[in-house]
């Protein structure tokens, strides 16, 4: 088939799962063609050695890409990221009937939510089939950011939004989410219910793969002879470091916190250590991603925090199926889908989010776990991914909602 992929982020960002999505499917035969933004993504700047023109077409493992321009921000002024947002979905809409209008269908990458412009316009003007793939829900998404004023205007803003995402879900052939209870939410805001299928997002298998204990590694964490946990990623307002920081200080007799990452919720951690003299917790910056793989099988565990707020109920952090793919047992402090997984596939040890006291507890627990059972842990993370979340499961799952959505179009047209 002849496969449009639309997603605001491509490599050289980190954006692996449509970058997966479009080799993959190269791979199986398909022709793909790739609309995307210049890059800028996490930092907000135009990557070195990119110039943006009004689109530029380049070959990458069997894969055409476009690119068009957009405004680059990603920082906290709610005014200068919806310019991101809105100059790539006029961009990308502007260039999809020349680029896109042989389609058999489209594939969209849904985060943000405004990247579905270019689709939808194909959708209305030349009847191509629209398969979504959910990564976050909106308006919360955005409600919950603060990146909306307050008073009537954002209330205005966010009913706009709810009636966009209502039609953006009926427009789609078939839609994709990434937990279970995000399922249940699009549907109940329109989308048709047999069209909804979840597709556990899986790892950057490239870089997230099982590798053996290096004393290096171990060094580099501060290793010693105690439970050490391992918090790896962003340190914004989302994650609660916090209380995993509260957590840590009280369990300090059984176990080390090491922070590997940054964010603006960084230096507010750092106080809050120092403040409670808590002397296992070491803070590591922002490595490498390269160098993650090793960094989790040198710790014990995995540690996974997020707050106790409605759009995360529906969510699985990208952090675990990292982990899991690596054969890292977890523990997780989130709500909803997260903690019934990681429970009922024995990887981990889940508690309530936002209770720095139950979550103290679990330390404990953990650090009082055999290293016998701890390796059971991992070994159920690791088959848990293989079976549910790895990248071939998810192409499996794609490809096919891909095809069934084209040939069902096909199927109507020829009807017609």
């Amino acid at each position: 088939m002849k496969i449009g992929i639309v997603s605001q982020w491509y490599p050289p960002e980190p954006a692996y799962i449509p970058a997966d999505l479009a080799t993959g499917l190269v791979g199986r035969g398909h022709r793909v063609r790739v609309l995307t933004g210049y890059p800028t993504y996490p930092a907000g700047k135009l990557y070195p050695g990119y110039r943006q023109r009004r689109h530029d077409t380049a070959t990458v493992e069997g894969v055409t890409v476009r690119r068009v321009p957009l405004y680059p921000s990603h920082d906290r002024s709610g005014t200068r990221r919806a310019a991101n947002y809105l100059s790539f979905a006029a961009s990308s809409a502007a260039a999809a009937l020349s680029y896109l209008g042989e389609a058999d269908v489209v594939y969209v990458y849904l985060t943000p939510a405004t990247a579905v412009a270019a689709p939808a316009l194909l959708r209305l003007l030349r009847g191509i089939p629209v398969v979504i793939h959910v990564q976050d829900i909106w308006p919360e998404s955005v409600t919950s950011s603060g990146m909306l004023p307050g008073g009537v205007a954002g209330r205005l803003a966010g009913s706009v939004l709810h009636a966009a995402m209502r039609r953006t879900y009926r427009m789609a052939s078939a839609i994709a989410v990434i937990a279970p209870s995000m399922r249940d939410l699009v549907v109940a805001r329109g989308a048709v219910a047999s069209r909804v299928r979840v597709v556990l997002n899986w790892a950057d298998e490239s870089l997230f793969r099982p590798v053996g204990i290096d004393p290096a590694a171990r060094a580099r964490l501060g290793h010693r002879d105690r439970c050490t946990i391992m918090y790896a990623g962003a340190m914004g307002p989302f994650q609660n470091i916090g209380d995993s920081i509260r957590a840590a200080s009280a369990a300090r007799d059984d176990v080390d916190l090491v922070l590997a990452g940054s964010g603006i919720g960084e230096s507010d951690a750092r106080t809050l250590t120092a403040r409670l003299g808590a002397d296992n917790v070491r803070f590591l910056g922002r490595l490498p991603v390269a160098e993650m793989a090793a960094l989790y099988a040198a710790a014990d565990y995995q540690l996974v925090t997020l707050k106790d707020l409605p759009i995360f109920h529906g969510t699985i952090p990208s952090k675990l199926p990292a982990a899991l793919s690596c054969g890292s047992p977890v523990l997780v402090s989130v709500p909803g889908d997260s903690a019934a997984l990681v429970e009922g596939s024995g990887a981990g040890l889940a508690c309530p989010p936002e209770d720095w006291q139950a979550l103290a507890a679990r330390f404990r627990q953990a650090a009082a776990l055999s290293p016998a059972a701890r390796a059971e842990m991992g070994r159920n993370a690791l088959d848990t991914y293989r079976a549910r979340m790895s990248r071939r499961a998810g192409l499996d799952q794609l490809e096919d909602m891909l095809v069934s959505s084209a040939e069902k179009h096909n199927r109507v047209g020829a009807a017609r």
